[in-house]
């Protein structure tokens, strides 16, 4: 029975978490960024708890919106691109098969195999399944795992929302003066986990990571806490 080969645990690689990785780290960081900066924006400008709850319960319900329809309307257009090609692609295999089959010999000759073996390769691969090969190779798309532009929506949504309710649970817990620094205490601590957590499942370097969205986080905070207090003050 032929066996699968299985990769070596040095070689588990972790790009393919990139799509994924990449929309949940910027939702979480995005939730929270936005939400804390918000709600700093009010406290710096009033001294109402209520105010400053309200704001942030407003931001996380139009961040996840946003998130949203941004992401649906960004996929939904991703995918009817790919639908496009590929019925671009079907047409193009019904009226020219010959063609067609020596464009991917040529697409894998020029990835360094010889001519007649390109040649083999490609009539293999056409005779299998010429569509799966020629959205693969020619256009770099798996025409049966599409974007789904649903489920992109609902996971920004829920990582900005994740993000978002950090800031608000810490202004719950905390009262008066006190509030506006735990918002910076508790969004500066969940920002540097998301981007370590991420670093460590993209196998990146986590200090960097954390590094880059705490100061990115603390500078966007101070810029919107200094203009509420601004605007506070000349009221």
């Amino acid at each position: 029975m032929k066996q699968t080969p299985t990769p070596h645990p040095e070689e588990l690689h972790k790009s393919h978490r990139a799509a994924w990785l990449r929309a949940a780290v910027l939702g979480v960081n995005d939730g929270t960024v936005s939400t804390a900066s918000l709600m700093l924006g009010v406290a710096t400008a009033s001294t109402s708890q209520t105010a400053v709850l309200t704001a942030g319960i407003a931001g996380l319900a139009a961040g996840a919106l946003s998130m949203a329809v941004g992401e649906y309307v960004s996929v939904s257009s991703q995918r009817d691109s790919e639908r496009a090609d590929i019925a671009i692609e079907v047409r193009s295999l019904a009226a020219n098969p010959d063609e067609e089959l020596l464009e991917l010999a040529h697409i894998y000759e020029s990835r360094g195999l010889k001519p007649a073996l390109a040649l083999q390769v490609a009539e293999q691969l056409h005779g299998h399944d010429a569509l799966a090969a020629h959205a693969r190779d020619e256009l770099g798309i798996d025409h049966e795992a599409l974007s789904n532009p649903i489920q992109a929506a609902l996971a920004s949504a829920f990582a900005f929302s994740i993000g978002a309710v950090v800031p608000i649970v810490a202004t719950i817990l905390a009262s008066g003066p006190k509030a506006a620094w735990s918002i910076v205490g508790a969004s500066l601590v969940a920002l540097a986990i998301s981007g370590a957590v991420g670093a460590f499942i993209g196998g990146g370097h986590r200090v960097r990571a954390a590094a880059r969205v705490l100061l990115g986080g603390a500078a966007a905070m101070a810029i919107t806490a200094g203009i509420g207090h601004l605007i506070g003050s000349s009221l």
